[in-house]
Parts: structure tokens; sequence; C-alpha cells
């Protein structure tokens, strides 16, 4: 039979990688706003100065590259990099803390293996990472939710000159985040349902604040899945991983680990399932890859969570996934049509 081929030129499909990542930073939106919501101006700073330092050391790096650097720069990357890594930040994070951690992210995580398409790594978690390890205090320098938070004027000016702000102090204004004050108490012998009753900071399904900002992006997640953006594999074998290794122990005992809620709605649950752990080029590739990627970032990411030294794990199970993606990815191919199964 005569197929009919019609002649040049063809329609070219509207995907393209900054229409993407345009789309990832829309979808961000819902937690930049709840964020602001309940700790003030300081995420709006931290991503104002990211972007900033983002461009100028992809301009840069660029340059040095002898790369053209306008169609680089417009195709979003660097500003969906930026967005991540200042949406994990504390909200009174010094200004220097977010222009290190977005200029290594970009200069060493992503330029010096090659520029997009070739970072093996997550260029955000490792920004991030670094920053952790290098200046824990300044890390964790989170507002307690909901408060009565400084103005734009004095968040601005602790962020940039340190000047301590009107009234009690910065000391009396930072509070630990629900997942570090939980694993805290429980090393004090407490139990669950006690550290729960009287601290503030524990909502109905996670933190007390935190559970809005997941359910947040886990809004903007399944706007990006709707459209697909993403593909549905990884968020959900992450979440999945999580929630099924917390119910698990939640199930020996649950005076002693939290329940999967609690995991699924604090921390950067939501931000590592949808945003973070399905940037295509750093994860798996294949459909069962996918599965088995964000399963094993779920699962480390509980595992620190419950017996780290971190509060939270969700970087540090990106990265480590990131490592296995080649083997994974090997072990994991589709079977070519026509190709005989191995007897």
């Amino acid at each position: 039979m005569a197929l009919h081929t019609p002649s040049s030129p063809h329609t070219h499909g509207d995907a393209s990688v900054s229409r993407l990542m345009v789309e990832v930073l829309l979808s961000l939106l819902p937690g930049l706003a709840v964020l602001l919501w309940l700790f003030g101006w300081g995420p709006l700073l931290n991503l104002a100065i990211a972007m900033a330092v983002a461009l100028c050391c992809e301009a840069a790096m660029l340059w040095l590259r002898a790369r053209p650097i306008l169609p680089s720069l417009s195709d979003g990357s660097a500003a969906v990099t930026a967005a991540l890594l200042a949406l994990s930040l504390p909200p009174l994070a010094p200004w220097w803390l977010t222009a290190v951690g977005i200029a290594f992210a970009l200069v060493f995580a992503k330029h010096l293996y090659g520029g997009l398409g070739y970072n093996p790594f997550n260029p955000a978690m490792i920004g991030y990472t670094v920053l952790l390890i290098s200046f824990p205090r300044e890390m964790t320098q989170w507002l307690p939710p909901g408060g009565d938070h400084l103005g734009l004027v004095h968040t601005a000016s602790f962020v940039f000159t340190g000047a301590p702000p009107p009234g009690p102090g910065i000391d009396s204004l930072s509070a630990a985040t629900p997942l570090d004050s939980l694993k805290t108490q429980l090393g004090l012998m407490r139990t669950i349902t006690e550290i729960m009753a009287d601290n503030p900071i524990f909502g109905a399904l996670g933190g007390a604040g935190w559970q809005w900002v997941n359910a947040a992006y886990l809004l903007g997640g399944l706007a990006l899945l709707a459209r697909r953006v993403i593909s549905w594999q990884i968020p959900v074998a992450m979440l999945g991983g999580l929630a099924m290794t917390a119910l698990c122990f939640y199930a020996y005992d649950p005076d002693t680990y939290a329940s999967p809620l609690f995991h699924l709605f604090s921390g950067a649950a939501m931000l590592g399932a949808f945003f973070i752990a399905t940037d295509p080029v750093t994860a798996s590739t294949t459909a069962r890859g996918r599965l088995v990627y964000g399963a094993g970032i779920g699962i480390i990411a509980y595992v620190i969570r419950t017996w780290g030294g971190y509060p939270d794990g969700v970087a540090f199970g990106v990265l480590l996934m990131n490592m296995a993606v080649p083997t994974i990815d090997y072990y994991t191919q589709p079977r070519v049509f026509g190709e005989q199964p191995p007897s």
C-alpha cells in the first residue's frame, strides 16, 4: 500500500527547553506564595539574589568556555536551579550564603562537567549540600511559620548587612524545623505522642506551616503532571518509597517513628518529588529505572531523617541516586522490538 508522505516544511512541536523551564517556574509559584505567607519576605529576597548570581555565573562561564551567551541564558535552566536552591534556604539566610550556593551549583556542578545536559549531579542539590555541610548554623535559622515576621526593610537589612532587627533579636525569632525538633526530642527519650501534644510546630498532617508548603508544591507538581512536563514514575515512586518505609516502622512502634503522613508533608518531600528528583538530565531515563530511582530517593530520605545526622535527607537521597543512574539505566533498558530474549 502506498503511503502519502507530505513534503517539507514539516510542523515542529512546541516543546522546548525554555518552555519547559518556564512551566516549572510557574508551577513553583504556589509554593513561593505559601512561603511568603508563612515566613515573610525572606524567600523572595533569596530568590532575587539567587537569580541575579545565577545569571552572572552562567554568563561568565559561557564566556570563558567560548559559548554563545544569549541562547543559553534564555533557556531558563539557570533560573530553575536558582529557584530550587533559593526556596530550600532559610528565610533569613545571609546574602553571601545564597550567592556561594548558587555559584557552586552552576560553576562546579554544571559547567565544569560540560554545561546543560552533561552534569551527572543535580546542581541545586550540590549547592544545597555544600552549604549544609559548610555552614550548618546559617542553614538552621528558620523562622517559626505564621508568626509576626520582620518587614521587608528589616529583612533586607539583616540579609545584606547582618544588622540585628529591632526588638528581641534574631535568636528569639529563629526556630527548629519540625523534622529537626522531632529528632531532638526523640533523642531525649520522649514519645511521638508527648512531643506532638505540647509543641505548636506540629500540625494535623506534618509540621505546622510546612504541611501547607508541601500541599502547595503538590498542587504545582500535579500541574506539571497534567501538562506532561514530567512523568509520573519518579514522584510516585519517591513518595511511595518514603511512605511505605515510614509505614513499616510506624506500624512497628508508633511512639518512636512518625507516621507516613508526617513524612510526606514535612521537609522537602513534595518539592523533591516533583521538582528536584525529576530533573531530566540527572534522573534515570527508562520507565522501570525511574521507579527504582524514585523509590531509592524516598528510602534514603527516610533513613537519614530517622537515623542520620541531618533532619532531612532528600538532597542526599537525590545525589546518591544520581550516582546510581548509569547502573540503573543499564539494567532496566527496554527490550528492543524484534530482539529475542536470552535463553
